[in-house]
């Protein structure tokens, strides 16, 4: 899948909601965040959260509600300039959860000093992206930076 391109100087505003919180993770939560991304999302987007918790601030969002984890989002965690990954609990999407945690990163990404950001792979949710923000498809990006990945079965 080929990388996107998100201009962060022109985003839109973060959605509001009043039953869920996006905020940045708290260094004392990581060993819950990682557990539950590695449960829901893999052991790959795990690792890649658990190197977003190495900056200060921790490059990776989260949406929460009554004290329970609903989604996460990181940027930062494998290449400078990149988000993701991303993932929101299949029982909370379509409650616009996704498009905040996206945005609440591009933004930060923004107030960092970085003018465009990368979404490695994102083509495959082009889609969903597009509803998030403007984005264009990086011309021969695919397989981009995540290749010759090593099999997690070994």
């Amino acid at each position: 899948m080929a990388d996107l391109l998100v201009r962060l100087y022109d985003l839109p505003a973060c959605p509001q909601r009043n039953d869920v919180i996006v905020r940045h993770a708290m260094p004392y939560e990581k060993r819950a965040v990682l557990a539950w991304v590695a449960e829901h999302f893999g052991d790959g987007w795990a690792s890649e959260c658990d190197a977003a918790f190495s900056r200060l601030p921790v490059s990776c969002f989260l949406a929460t509600s009554g004290g329970k984890i609903l989604g996460f989002s990181c940027y930062e965690a494998t290449v400078r300039g990149f988000f993701g990954p991303i993932g929101v609990h299949e029982d909370c999407r379509g409650r616009d959860i996704g498009r905040a945690l996206v945005l609440a990163c591009l933004h930060a990404m923004r107030e960092l000093g970085y003018a465009y950001a990368v979404i490695g792979g994102g083509s495959g949710k082009a889609d969903f992206y597009a509803k998030c923000t403007d984005v264009l498809q990086i011309p021969c990006s695919d397989p981009g930076m995540y290749r010759d990945m090593l099999d997690n079965n070994e």
